[in-house]
């Protein structure tokens, strides 16, 4: 099975979970797409649910999926979220925001009742930050102080980029990809010290939410792992 296919089972696997009058959030990335398409279909054969999605780019994937669509100032609590992950570690503690989107993500992920993490197996790591960096988002304003302040934790931080200019969030915020030699031995610890001081407004450590992560192995089975 490719790529693709394991993130379409994962995905499958957690629409499981989803029962009829649930509030849903929506994630993004490439693995949360393949789960609102297939929410799409169960709620064009009736399933009723509203969904809260966590980017722009989901919004409109869910409108044209007829997927009904609300607020958190409407709902303020959620039962359910299905979103992915750029790392798993065994505690299910995340790396999260390559795909842009972390400051809503963690915003509806901490008004949730269940986090459900989808992801093929590649995404599970022993120490988060071995596979790849942390996103950060930080204000525009004076965000190459908040790159110095970044730095001084030890990592390299790199602005992203969208072609010649600054990746710019929904939220209208620049995102840094903070490289960590060796992975994070203390995530927590990190985490509160990266965004301590004003400018920086949140990081992709998704630190003891998640309840359940279903990783899709290249032999097409799906692990259920649970914290």
């Amino acid at each position: 099975m490719d790529m693709d296919g394991l993130k379409r089972q994962a995905a499958a696997r957690a629409l499981e979970h989803v029962q009829d009058g649930m509030k849903l959030g929506l994630g993004t990335g490439s693995t949360a797409r393949h789960f609102v398409e297939l929410l799409g279909q169960r709620v064009a054969g009736g399933l009723r649910v509203v969904g809260v999605p966590t980017s722009e780019a989901t919004r409109a994937q869910a409108e044209a999926c007829k997927i009904p669509l609300t607020t958190l100032d409407e709902v303020d609590r959620l039962d359910l979220t299905v979103d992915g992950a750029d790392e798993v570690d065994g505690a299910l503690n995340l790396i999260k925001g390559g795909g842009g989107a972390l400051l809503r993500e963690k915003i509806v992920a901490q008004r949730t009742k269940t986090l459900i993490i989808i992801a093929d197996a590649g995404k599970r790591v022993a120490r988060l930050g071995t596979r790849g960096p942390v996103p950060v988002e930080v204000a525009q304003f004076a965000h190459e102080v908040s790159a110095r302040i970044l730095a001084s934790h030890g990592c390299r931080p790199v602005l992203r980029m969208k072609g010649s200019d600054p990746y710019v969030t929904d939220n209208a915020n620049f995102i840094y990809d903070c490289h960590f030699d060796g992975g994070i031995p203390d995530p927590r610890a990190l985490h509160d010290a990266l965004c301590e001081p004003a400018g920086i407004i949140d990081s992709g450590l998704f630190l003891g939410m998640a309840k359940i992560a279903l990783i899709a192995a290249d032999d097409g089975t799906v692990e259920t792992l649970r914290r």
